[in-house]
């Protein structure tokens, strides 16, 4: 059973930027779509981007396009999501997961982490 774990989030400013890690264990991320969700209490988890096995096709929900960059780096079998830019309303805890196919449904990713808080405030 593989594991994934998140890192890098923290409080920062409005404006300011954040780059999230997804360090994989147990399994290998270029064999998986790589898929980036939030979450904020009470409301359902939300899926902002992806990256597929082979690190060409990258996907991104409109609310982050532009800003947000999702990478990968096999040597070190882990993703990255750098986000830039970051609004108050992006407060929420972030996850990292693997599917087998390309699909913005938190339901249809199999394997997640256990998501890194990230604030975004004045």
């Amino acid at each position: 059973q593989g594991q994934l774990v998140e890192s890098g989030g923290g409080l920062v400013q409005p404006g300011d930027s954040l780059r999230l890690t997804c360090a994989a264990s147990g399994l290998t991320l270029s064999n998986f779509v790589t898929g980036w969700f939030r979450q904020v209490p009470g409301a359902e988890r939300e899926w902002i981007a992806f990256i597929d096995w082979s690190g060409r096709t990258k996907n991104y929900d409109d609310s982050v396009k532009g800003r947000f960059t999702v990478s990968r780096d096999d040597a070190k079998n882990a993703a990255y999501l750098q986000m830039n830019d970051l609004k108050p309303e992006e407060t929420a805890v972030y996850y990292c997961a693997v599917a087998s196919s390309y699909n913005r449904v938190p339901s249809l990713y199999h394997t997640w982490g256990q998501g890194t808080q990230v604030t975004v405030s004045s």
